[in-house]
């Protein structure tokens, strides 16, 4: 339990410390990019602005949330406040859904309205160049210590960069474009399918988090290692009724096993004890393991949980 809470400490750590990054680079650019699309007229870099705007308010989030996620279990939440980041995970997601869909609203808006707007002018090249720099250093950034923290919300931001990335990179074909051709309208298309990307986006963090959620997992390595942990261990057989769920990076397994029933409890036990030893061995970041014995050849009916053959299949 204390390499839980250490590793639990070195996470909120590293979330903290993507939060900052995140907010600190995303308002330099957000700043940048609303004032040079302002001045020199281009509808997609004041998109591209809005967008590491709604990044900035995600950095800000996610401070509150490494707060949540840092106390202990209590009496009203007994496995912790680990899912506070998954749920924020879910209203980031419909922030970043909101921010492409203004974008659209109001570059569709501008279409209709049969008013062509100016070709945007040169200062709009300097900002885009320095948005595409800064962002690619955030996305692997984000990158990096979402993976050492094992933190959905901060990989899922670092997904948000990478797309930011791309959205500046269609910000600056639209300039390109506006500039060599004088076909102004490029811009106005170019911040609509940014919109589009930032709605493609929100959808897939939003069914990332969603199936974390809902006790969900589309991933069967780990109930293959289960299988694994308990064919190794003697006298344990049948793994069934098996459940694992994500909870802020750890795992919280659920499991029955066979016994030979003449075993006396305290055997059991033993074997019990060493099927849960051999499943931390094998699979990192478990936070609890529930191992239910039961004698062999007890063939009950499973109402939950997935039986050997399903969790061996590929």
């Amino acid at each position: 339990m204390t390499q839980i809470k250490a590793q639990q400490s070195d996470k909120t750590k590293l979330i903290r410390v993507a939060a900052i990054v995140a907010i600190s680079g995303n308002a330099f650019l957000a700043a940048l990019k609303l004032v040079i699309g302002a001045i020199s007229g281009s509808g997609a870099l004041l998109g591209d602005g809005i967008d590491s705007s709604t990044d900035v308010f995600i950095g800000i989030v996610t401070l509150v949330i490494v707060r949540i996620i840092s106390k202990p279990a209590d009496a009203e939440h007994p496995w912790g406040h680990g899912r506070a980041e998954t749920v924020a995970t879910a209203f980031l997601s419909f922030i970043i859904f909101v921010a492409g869909a203004q974008l659209i609203i109001s570059s569709v808006s501008s279409l209709i309205s049969g008013q062509e707007p100016a070709v945007p002018s040169a200062i709009a090249f300097v900002a885009t160049l320095i948005s595409i720099a800064g962002k690619i250093l955030l996305a692997w950034c984000q990158h990096y210590l979402g993976k050492r923290a094992d933190s959905a919300m901060i990989k899922a931001n670092a997904k948000n960069m990478v797309g930011d990335v791309l959205i500046s990179l269609g910000v600056l074909a639209g300039l390109i474009i506006s500039t060599l051709t004088g076909f102004a309208y490029a811009d106005t298309i170019i911040a609509i399918l940014i919109g589009a990307w930032i709605l493609r986006t929100a959808i897939g963090i939003f069914l990332e988090s969603n199936l974390e959620l809902m006790d969900g997992n589309n991933d069967k390595e780990p109930y293959h290692i289960i299988v694994e942990s308990v064919n190794a261990v003697e006298g344990a057989s049948n793994p069934h009724r098996a459940r694992m769920r994500h909870i802020a990076g750890f795992w919280d397994i659920d499991l029955d096993i066979d016994v030979n029933p003449n075993c006396t409890v305290v055997e059991a036990h033993k074997i019990a004890s060493q099927v849960e030893k051999e499943i931390k061995r094998r699979l990192e970041n478990v936070f609890d393991i529930m191992i239910h014995v039961e004698p062999l050849g007890d063939d009950a009916a499973e109402a939950y949980g997935l039986s050997e053959d399903e969790m061996s299949d590929k």
